[in-house]
């Protein structure tokens, strides 16, 4: 089984202001997500990621729920889903939750908002299954939800996951480019630091990884590796990016952006590139 590699190349930068405080986290205290062989049988019945807005009139604050769910058609040896919630762009929080010889997840969180935000929310869904002691497989599947909510003193405040009035889709574009012209600026930095021609690969946020399976798998990699592919890049997101979340978000504000996915054009391998909450910039290289 081929491995996920890990290059660390750290520099310090310095912090802007604390934007985020909310933090949410539950774990065992060791790694747990690792992938094995794809089990061909078995998958999810329902994995997903629900966002809703809990009504804030005459608040300046509001309410927003943050929903982690799954399902498998039997128990299985070991459940885990992860969620990572990001705020225009910017991590706010992580769920971790896992069971033993379980069949359902369900994981509901509950955090204050307030002013215009754009709120996606990823998830990985993890099975782990023990058909006797020398044989373990495993299933995944990746869930996400997006929620806009619009707060201006000129109009009443509003809610959507996908834009349906002229008003809302401006909204939407404005924030979005508004968003996009940060993360940019952070990728480009990312880029820049290591060196890496952009010519050379595609880039993919990490929430956008959902819009892949195995009819429509990652550029430039084939149908049939790609559990494989996506699986060992969530056990080397979990034990180096989302661990090392938990690791410092402690003594650091929460300034994270999205991590960016770069997938070589000559499909032999992939990159994520990502600052953590200490302002270190990390790449984490994953070959084919």
């Amino acid at each position: 089984m081929l491995t996920l590699k890990l290059a660390w190349i750290v520099i310090c930068t310095s912090l802007t202001a604390i934007l985020f405080t909310y933090f949410f986290i539950e774990s065992r205290n060791e790694s747990v997500i690792k992938y094995f062989p794809a089990d061909e049988k078995q998958s999810f019945e329902s994995a997903n990621t629900t966002l809703s807005f809990q009504s804030g009139e005459g608040n300046d604050e509001y309410e927003i729920g943050w929903e982690l769910s799954s399902r498998t058609p039997q128990s299985v040896y070991l459940r885990q889903d992860v969620s990572l919630l990001y705020v225009n762009g910017r991590l706010k929080g992580v769920v971790n939750k896992w069971k033993e010889n379980a069949q359902e997840i369900n994981k509901r969180s509950t955090l204050h908002g307030e002013d215009t935000q754009k709120y996606e929310a990823i998830s990985f869904h993890h099975g782990e299954i023990h058909k006797n002691s020398d044989t373990i497989n495993s299933i995944q599947e990746t869930s996400k939800d997006r929620l806009y909510i619009i707060d201006s003193p000129h109009s009443n405040r509003i809610a959507f996951h996908d834009p349906q009035s002229a008003e809302e889709k401006t909204w939407k574009n404005k924030l979005d480019h508004s968003i996009n012209q940060q993360l940019e600026a952070q990728w480009d930095e990312l880029l820049t630091h290591y060196q890496i021609p952009e010519g050379a690969y595609e880039k993919i946020p990490l929430t956008e990884l959902p819009a892949f399976d195995e009819e429509n798998p990652f550029p430039y990699t084939s149908k049939e590796n790609y559990k494989r592919i996506s699986g060992q890049l969530w056990e080397g997101l979990y034990k180096n990016y989302i661990l090392g979340i938990k690791d410092t978000h402690s003594k650091h504000p929460i300034q994270s952006y999205i991590p960016l996915l770069l997938f070589d054009k000559n499909g032999k391998h992939l990159m994520v590139l990502y600052e953590d909450d200490a302002g270190e910039k990390h790449q984490l290289i994953q070959y084919y």
